[in-house]
């Protein structure tokens, strides 16, 4: 579960560095920047 995580965070991560230099998507991509940040969250909680 911990590495699905950690694909989900790296993932959202990705796409948000993408949306922020190729396309103009307002706030997407603070959305994705912010499930990025709960999924790594998520991860290093549970993985104590």
């Amino acid at each position: 579960m911990r590495g699905c995580l950690y694909l989900i965070a790296v993932l959202l991560v990705i796409g948000w560095i993408l949306g922020l230099v190729w396309w103009n998507a307002g706030h997407l991509i603070y959305v994705l920047l912010v499930l990025a940040a709960i999924s790594l969250l998520l991860g290093i909680i549970r993985g104590k």
